[in-house]
């Protein structure tokens, strides 16, 4: 029988060695700041209403958030945003309800996907149902704005992007976008297919956040540094050169292992493709995905 091997998330998990994370704290402004570690990047929102984290990392890592998040406030979390379900950005839900008696907010779908075991086929990576207290308990289908620390906080649905549950979250007054994985800084970005996933819904996720967002703008990726409109427009446009490149080659009844062989993504590789989504697993997604249309 084959062995699956048991991730919390996807091939991320195996680039995790140290059992201490590293968590770096950056300063967005208007008292959000941006922690980063081995995982999704994490917004904190400080203020006279309390706290409020968008994201949480691995369960394992819990420690090392709240040791971050204490750095910068004596204040309990109230409320836990998801971007998605991915274990990276969710794992951390459980121990969040118990000891800060979290409230975790997320769209529809992030609910549904956590409730039941998932497996991710390009990893072979199976994650179990997550515990009763670790689910969404508020959920939403389109939009839902959380009214907190003085920002409009707007979630809006951004639908078979990176998964088909995505948020991307503005501070309004702020004017900050946290982006989840719909935008991965500089490289190639996971798309998973298995959960509604598609490199369209990517694009137009872009889309949409440019069309909200000014030059001013701060914009917090899912993996990366703090990132502009210019640095999102140029991940945007790649990704729409990609999609014509692979599509052409799609269209042409082109198979898997020949599209693999033309090497398509060679010039852009040297700059997109060095996180650890590589050409040949980002052209099989890739395949799949617009061979189904």
């Amino acid at each position: 029988m084959q062995k699956y091997i048991v991730l919390v998330f996807f091939v991320l998990s195996s680039m995790l060695v140290a059992q201490k994370a590293q968590i770096n704290t950056h300063d967005v402004g208007d008292n959000i700041h941006m922690l980063t570690g081995p995982g999704g990047n994490i917004a904190v929102s400080i203020g006279k209403d309390g706290v409020f984290i968008i994201d949480d990392l691995y369960a394992r890592h819990y420690k090392e958030v709240t040791a971050a998040i204490t750095k910068l406030t004596d204040q309990k979390v109230r409320f836990v945003i998801n971007t998605h379900w991915h274990a990276d950005h969710s794992e951390g839900n459980e121990l969040f309800v118990v000891n800060h008696n979290s409230t975790v907010l997320a769209h529809d779908n992030v609910r549904k996907t956590m409730a039941e075991p998932q497996m991710i086929k390009y990893f072979k990576s199976l994650r179990p149902a997550s515990p009763e207290k670790a689910l969404p308990v508020i959920t939403y289908s389109k939009t839902m704005t959380l009214h907190f620390n003085g920002q409009d906080v707007v979630l809006i649905h951004v639908p078979n992007a990176h998964t088909d549950g995505d948020s991307i979250v503005f501070f309004q007054q702020a004017n900050v976008i946290h982006m989840g994985d719909t935008f991965f800084k500089g490289r190639y970005p996971f798309i998973d297919q298995d959960h509604g996933g598609s490199i369209r819904g990517i694009i137009e996720a872009a889309n949409k956040v440019l069309q909200i967002a000014t030059d001013k703008t701060k914009i917090i990726p899912g993996h990366g540094s703090i990132s502009s409109t210019k640095e999102l427009t140029d991940y945007r446009n790649m990704l729409m050169e990609v999609e014509k490149r692979v599509q052409k080659l799609v269209d042409d009844k082109l198979t898997l292992k020949e599209i693999i062989a033309k090497d398509p993504l060679k010039d852009l590789n040297p700059v997109w493709g060095q996180g650890f989504m590589k050409s040949e697993l980002f052209l099989t997604i890739l395949f799949d995905d617009l061979s189904e249309k």
